[in-house]
């Protein structure tokens, strides 16, 4: 629930109450010398503050999520490192075909 301030406009009097929003604005001053009216008065509110050194959505994402995450991760390095190796291996097995097909072709030319 929400607090809310108030003055009395008669004796000055500041206090705090807290309602709900539906609550009708209380229209007494609380001091049982004075009985005046009081106003709410216009509040900053509760200020939301943020500590630390981010907030993202992927902070609050699942730890199962964050387990197939990292797996994934994991398994693309090691993909990404063995195709490097076999990317090369296949361009210089096509080279090398590429050489005897050729050669190949010009001996039945001839």
């Amino acid at each position: 629930m929400p607090t809310y301030d108030y003055e009395c406009l008669d004796c000055g009097h500041q206090f705090e109450a807290r309602q709900s929003m539906k609550d009708p604005h209380l229209t007494d001053c609380p001091k049982p010398e004075c009985k005046g009216r009081v106003k709410r008065k216009i509040g900053l509110g509760s200020g939301l503050i943020f500590k630390g050194s981010g907030f993202y959505i992927t902070d609050y994402r699942s730890d199962s999520y964050k387990a197939a995450a990292k797996a994934d991760s994991s398994a693309g390095a090691a993909t990404s490192g063995g195709s490097a190796g076999s990317a090369s291996s296949t361009a210089s097995a096509s080279s090398s075909g590429a050489a005897s097909s050729g050669s190949g072709a010009s001996a039945a030319k001839t």
